[in-house]
């Protein structure tokens, strides 16, 4: 998603400033080793000694120069934003850390409404990068900016349904926010918020590279209260006001049961209490490449429908990615593609059911696989990329 070059040439700018810090007596190295702060695709010395020996080479001026050493020191370097180019992504990331922070506040009450404002905006800002970076106009002909059930409206949306679902809820409740007091309602919505604050992490690092993880700042998106089971059993029976129950109807209305039990929409934890031995927590937190964490997670797929998570057949997928992309994409790309990425085991296989569960699943009924929204947003972005649709491509099948 960079909008930086990303061969090794130099850009306009960089060969005015090279030229400019050349008559100031800088040397090459140094030169170069400003040039690539950051840079997706670093350059080499012949590069600099390229402008060197370029007569017709303009110089920047001092304030160019300036801002240009200014704009490379400023680079975060854990993330690599840089105020002067991602002030979106940056006031995103901000915008999520604030929600959290103040709803895992203990001295603060006005928790559902602030984190409901707060995530909003930390996805618009999200999606008005996307579609910036895309050559999208982000302001509307009333000259505001598009809003984010525009943006979520949108064919192109990157985003899955299901957290097109729960961002829709959000917004039903940052709607209600200034008619009316919707602080009894925190934990009435806490599994909606967490899966938000789940959502945006995945969708930041997908979009954008792992480097802007919130991992870092934020251990787990909304901390755990300390509660025993009698707390937890009285808060089903908490007495909500009226306008709480009633929009929370107005929510439930909106979707299915089936898109209500999507993880994407609302995060959902159930525990069962176990004997532990002194060396193991009974509660434990597992990394999704973990073993354990694996067989959990298939678990976990096993009893959701597969129909509404894998729901297209490969014919499906083909279609779809050539409306995306404009591209000719076949059937024989597709299997190119799953062999390519290790979706799926080969037809002769002795395990078909061992697929990429983020991407495929075989179904013993009608021996065939179906494949999820994932896997066609990745194709998507694989066939609009000419050096990776040429890897698909150059896949022997046969």
């Amino acid at each position: 998603m960079a909008t930086r070059p990303r061969g090794g040439s130099l850009t306009r700018e960089e060969k005015r400033v090279v030229k400019a810090l050349l008559s100031k007596g800088w040397r090459n190295q140094d030169i170069q080793a400003l040039i690539n702060i950051e840079r997706p695709a670093t350059i080499n010395g012949a590069r600099i000694t390229g402008v060197k020996t370029d007569a017709r080479q303009q110089s920047a001026s001092d304030e160019e120069v300036a801002f240009f050493e200014r704009k490379k020191r400023s680079y975060d370097w854990q993330t690599g934003l840089n105020p002067l180019e991602n002030e979106r992504l940056i006031r995103a990331r901000e915008a999520m850390i604030l929600a959290v922070q103040i709803f895992n506040s203990a001295a603060l009450s006005f928790k559902t409404e602030v984190f409901s404002v707060l995530a909003n905006i930390a996805w618009t800002y999200l999606l008005h990068e996307y579609y910036d970076r895309k050559g999208v106009s982000i302001v509307g002909r009333d000259g505001r900016s598009i809003a984010l059930s525009q943006m979520t409206a949108r064919p192109d949306c990157p985003l899955s349904q299901g957290i097109r679902n729960n961002l829709s809820a959000l917004k039903l409740i940052r709607d209600d926010v200034e008619h009316k007091l919707l602080g009894k309602s925190d934990a009435k919505w806490q599994g909606l918020f967490q899966a938000t604050c789940l959502n945006f992490e995945k969708t930041l690092c997908e979009l954008f590279g792992n480097r802007l993880s919130l991992s870092r700042e934020l251990s787990f998106a909304l901390q755990f209260a300390k509660m025993n089971i009698e707390q937890l059993a009285a808060l089903t029976k908490f007495d909500i006001p009226e306008h709480i129950n009633a929009l929370d109807a107005r929510i439930q209305e909106s979707f299915t049961e089936e898109q209500m039990a999507d993880l994407e929409y609302q995060f959902r934890v159930i525990y069962t209490l176990d004997v532990a031995s002194k060396g193991r927590a009974h509660f434990e937190f597992l990394g999704a490449d973990e073993a354990l964490g694996k067989e959990i997670r298939n678990i976990a797929v096993k009893y959701k429908a597969a129909d509404h998570l894998y729901p297209h057949k490969p014919q499906v997928v083909c279609g779809m990615v050539r409306e995306a992309t404009g591209k000719a994409f076949t059937n024989h790309n597709h299997i190119q593609a799953w062999r390519l990425h290790r979706v799926r085991p080969l037809g002769s296989s002795r395990n078909p059911e061992n697929t990429n569960k983020d991407y495929c699943i075989y179904h013993a009924a009608h021996a065939d696989y179906t494949y999820s929204d994932s896997w066609v947003s990745l194709l998507i972005e694989d066939v609009q990329d000419d050096t990776r649709f040429a890897a698909i491509k150059a896949i022997r099948v046969g």
